[in-house]
């Protein structure tokens, strides 16, 4: 590993109710996670808990301890969302139990794939017990290291560790040889949000991707408020800087904790994600037919809403749901049954704000397209084919125009194409291309118009009028710098060109006026398909 500094690295616990996995997270660590009055009372884990296990040699992991009992699955999926490496809890002298295997569905459709098995309280398993805890933890997990533990005794807890070390290690290589999750915008999934006194409001989650400083502006998604960051925190030290996979706390100014509940998103600003209603989607679920139409919970990030199934063929699916979730391409989600409960399977966003639309007679070229070469890809050869339609529109129009032997331009129209081609990115209005020429406004406007219905000019708002070649340039240029984003604000398209805010505005409401660009509060985001 050299001297660089170990990934940050999530490790989430799974198993049945009573099975140990807080009491031993308390023997690793010295953190008790059960910090509701209620969870000491009743003796589970009903909320998300959070420690630090150090396992030496500089690694440590973020430990998220989720609760076992089948009413709080629902946490447990948020807990497992984000989590790298997982410990799997079986008690030795019970075995695996229901909801042990149902941690195990949601662990797999996450693709969380690498963990240790624990087998727990074996100072209270006779021999019978627990050969057979041995075996369904081979049946369970036959890749997975498997370590006989107590946290009672202290037994096999530096065995544990160092199985945990080893996993955590290859987690790291494997993930060294992908594009890394450092990369991009900052992006949070909130899964507590409260108020200090002297503070303010607090906010915690795993970070999934980027990094986040203090001072940072961020935005709140899906409502979309504005907040700063004042502070940051990682295990209850403040840090200048937070990595991708790291457990994060941000104190945030601006909002107040109502305005970021549980399930909300804290990206960074210009992040182009956008809240939707539709997903496109690969499902894997196991049971393959039979989901067409029905209404399931749809669990991403720490946010779970209901939809419905529209299968597309191929494991390909639409999600259309009743209210919307901030996904990005290649995030994970769960499936689940509303009645009886209970989880299905899960899947990888392929396309987190599609159009609507159906299978037809099997599943859409793009969708295929994008399961095979990626979504941005797909949206480069979107944006080369629009432009190839348009350059052969424009190509039919203008042999349209010579075949009908359109009228010549008039003197007075030569003029106005002449200022408005010399104005370029600027192009003066109306009533000053009026007093240049030494006529009334409304005779320029006039001239103008017939301008835009020979298609030699285009009127992009009441006083801006640009050539039609011109426009065409400015378009193309306004696109660029919005691709590598999926998104364009104001301030970054008047920077990006080097013009007025008058112009820039103009040129953004044209391309939401042609359906280039969709408007979401100040940004103006590409559109897809």
């Amino acid at each position: 590993m050299g001297d660089a500094q170990p990934m940050p690295l999530t490790l989430g616990t799974a198993g049945h109710v009573d099975h140990g996995k807080t009491r031993l997270v308390e023997a690793l660590t010295g953190v008790d996670t059960d910090r509701l009055a209620e969870e000491r009372r009743r003796g589970l884990s009903i909320e998300l808990g959070f420690a630090e296990l150090d396992l030496g040699g500089g690694r440590t992991l973020g430990v998220v301890d989720v609760p076992g009992h089948e009413r709080f699955i629902r946490a447990m999926v948020a807990g497992a969302t984000g989590i790298d490496l997982f410990l799997l809890v079986i008690a030795a002298d019970e075995g695996a139990m229901p909801q042990t295997r149902e941690h195990r569905t949601v662990l797999e459709a996450l693709g969380v794939r690498l963990g240790v098995v624990a087998l727990t309280k074996c100072d209270r398993a006779d021999g019978e017990s627990l050969e057979a805890a041995r075996r369904d933890a081979r049946a369970l997990e036959p890749e997975a290291p498997v370590v006989e533990v107590s946290a009672v005794t202290g037994a096999g807890l530096e065995e544990l560790l160092r199985a945990l070390r080893e996993v955590a290690d290859r987690v790291e290589r494997e993930r060294a040889g992908r594009d890394g999750d450092g990369r991009g915008p900052a992006v949070l999934h909130v899964d507590r949000a409260f108020t200090l006194r002297g503070i303010g409001t607090v906010v915690t989650g795993t970070l999934w991707s980027g990094a986040i400083e203090p001072g940072e502006r961020v935005e709140v998604l899906p409502r979309g408020a504005k907040a700063r960051v004042r502070s940051v925190q990682v295990h209850n030290r403040d840090v200048g800087r937070a990595l991708a996979g790291q457990r994060v706390a941000l104190n945030l100014g601006g909002v107040s904790p109502e305005e970021v509940p549980r399930g909300d998103v804290v990206a960074s600003a210009g992040s182009g994600l956008i809240p939707s209603y539709r997903l496109d989607v690969e499902l894997s679920l196991a049971q393959q037919d039979g989901f067409d139409g029905r209404r399931v919970q749809i669990h991403h990030g720490t946010r779970a809403v209901p939809g419905r199934v529209t299968e597309l063929g191929q494991g390909l699916a639409q999600l259309r749901l009743e209210s919307p979730l901030v996904a990005r391409p290649g995030d994970r989600f769960v499936v689940r049954a509303i009645g009886p409960a209970k989880t299905l399977g899960g899947g990888l966003v392929l396309d987190p704000a599609p159009a609507r639309h159906g299978p037809r007679s099997g599943p859409p070229d793009r969708l295929l397209a994008i399961k095979r070469d990626g979504l941005d890809a797909v949206r480069v050869r979107d944006e080369r084919r629009r432009d190839e339609a348009s350059a052969a529109a424009r190509a039919r129009r203008a042999r349209s125009a010579d075949t009908e032997r359109r009228r010549p331009l008039d003197a007075c129209e030569r003029l106005l194409l002449a200022l408005l081609r010399a104005g370029a990115d600027q192009p003066d209005a109306p009533g000053a291309l009026a007093q240049r020429l030494g006529m009334e406004t409304k005779e320029a406007v006039a001239a103008l118009d017939r301008l835009v219905a020979h298609g030699d000019a285009i009127r992009v708002a009441p006083d801006v009028y640009y050539a039609s070649d011109v426009l065409e340039r400015l378009q193309s240029r306004a696109l660029q710098l919005a691709r590598s984003r999926g998104e364009i604000t104001l301030a970054q398209l008047r920077d990006g060109l080097g013009t007025s805010r008058k112009y820039a505005q103009a040129l953004l409401e044209h391309l939401d006026a042609t359906k280039r660009t969709v408007r979401h509060g100040d940004r103006h985001v590409l559109r897809r398909g």
